[in-house]
């Protein structure tokens, strides 16, 4: 199998396990390995990867979940969201990142589940608030909403990040 193949095979499948683990996850309220997922195929394999991972990944989830699909302005904010969880993936490329060690290194990965966050559910609050109405009170209550994501991202993203190395390096091995 070509490089190429294989980078397109490995998108289609983390774009696919985003899918399941939301449908694996969606009796948890906002607590979801989608960001981790996008963020790991940004840093293992670039950006453009990263960013198809992740707005691939968050169509399926937005289009064909138990709940039915959103609203298109509010489903392309969140395809659009979860697609920088992997355009901020890269930026923690590992000669940025793997100096950190320890505590550091807890804090900057946490920082990373923070910023996909952000990166995720600022459009959404915003475009949600917008379509739906009243502004002001339903992006205070969706903001407020998406904090439960926020501290579970600062959790996550820490605790699996030696999941994200080690396929690094398996990685850079065979790329």
């Amino acid at each position: 199998m070509t490089g190429r193949t294989r980078l397109i095979t490995r998108v289609a499948l983390f774009s696919a396990l985003i899918y399941v683990l939301s449908w694996a996850t969606s009796v948890l309220p906002n607590i979801n390995f989608a960001f981790f997922i996008a963020f790991t195929a940004g840093l293992v394999w670039g950006g453009i990867p990263g960013l198809l991972v992740g707005g691939i990944g968050m169509w399926l989830w937005t289009w064909f979940n138990p709940w039915g699909p959103a609203a298109l302005p509010v489903a392309l904010a969140q395809v659009g969201g979860m697609a920088l969880c992997g355009l901020i993936g890269r930026l923690y490329r590992p000669e940025r990142t793997w100096t950190y060690v320890g505590v550091s290194a807890v804090l900057w990965f946490a920082l990373a589940g923070f910023l996909c966050s952000l990166s995720f559910y600022v459009p959404v609050a915003v475009v949600d608030a917008w379509v739906h109405r009243p502004f002001w009170p339903r992006l205070i209550g969706g903001l407020s909403f998406s904090a439960v994501s926020v501290v579970a991202n600062m959790v996550i993203f820490p605790l699996l990040f030696g999941v994200t190395r080690r396929l690094y390096l398996r990685e850079t091995a065979t790329l």
